[in-house]
């Protein structure tokens, strides 16, 4: 069980957040950390910006000229973190949303504003943590079904639009 998260949350000019969606990331992210028991205090940055911006950082850090909806940031390896010398928190590393991109995607998919950036945030947590699913096979299946497990658990469960009744 977490002892302690800080989760610093920000946004970049001109981008609006939602009402609730601060509480609901702090949530997100103490959820995904109870889940895989990390050891210790954890310190996470979250910024919402836009879709210039991320597509800035992207173009930067991954040399891919495009927006996207999120992008994590880790600063440990191998579940070895630096420490905040004034907190003793270990830092975990940052998480770009970008509420152009969740907005989009929560209308795309039929489901909440809630919901896409609760999986945004649980998907890059579980990136800050070491997790790829880059490369497909059964590390992207067990990184799937962590997140639905916590967005569960969470209230933040998949729409049933994929299921029909027939009569």
């Amino acid at each position: 069980m977490i002892a302690k998260a800080k989760v610093i949350i920000s946004k970049t000019e001109n981008v609006k957040v939602p009402t609730g969606v601060r509480l609901l990331v702090r949530r997100c992210c103490i959820a995904v950390l109870e889940e895989e028991d990390f050891p210790g205090n954890a310190e996470i940055s979250v910024t919402f910006t836009n879709d210039d911006h991320i597509r800035q950082l992207n173009r930067e850090h991954r040399h891919i000229d495009a927006s996207t909806d999120v992008l994590s940031f880790p600063l440990g390896e191998n579940g070895n973190y630096d420490v905040n010398p004034d907190t003793g928190m270990k830092m975990l590393g940052d998480i770009v949303i970008s509420v152009e991109h969740a907005v989009a995607q929560a209308e795309e998919y039929g489901h909440s504003l809630q919901r896409e950036i609760g999986f945004l945030t649980v998907h890059s947590m579980l990136h800050l943590l070491g997790y790829d699913h880059v490369n497909g096979g059964l590390e992207e299946v067990r990184m799937r079904e962590k997140e639905e497990k916590v967005l569960c658990e969470l209230g933040l469960k998949r729409n049933d639009t994929y299921y029909m009744e027939t009569k």
